[in-house]
């Protein structure tokens, strides 16, 4: 199966927090929780920060609200 990749840098470190945040959620639900929980949060973490030095025009899914909205909001997640 032959799937395209998203074009913008900020959909892609989208799309690789979608994977760490289902690999985080498999370590929850098959036993070291703890683990998979540090896994979401890195995972948040790290797109926040995307979201901070990603340049206005690559943000892609990345962009929710404004800035200073994705960056607290993903913090606080």
């Amino acid at each position: 199966m032959n799937v395209p990749m998203p074009r913008s840098r900020g959909s892609q470190i989208y799309l690789l927090l979608l994977v760490a945040v289902t690999v985080g959620l498999v370590l929850v639900v098959t036993g070291p929780w703890r683990t998979g929980l540090a896994v979401i949060g890195a995972a948040f973490v790290v797109s926040s920060l995307a979201r901070v030095f990603v340049p206005a025009d690559h943000v892609g899914m990345l962009r929710v609200r404004g800035k200073a909205f994705d960056v607290v909001w993903t913090m606080l997640l």
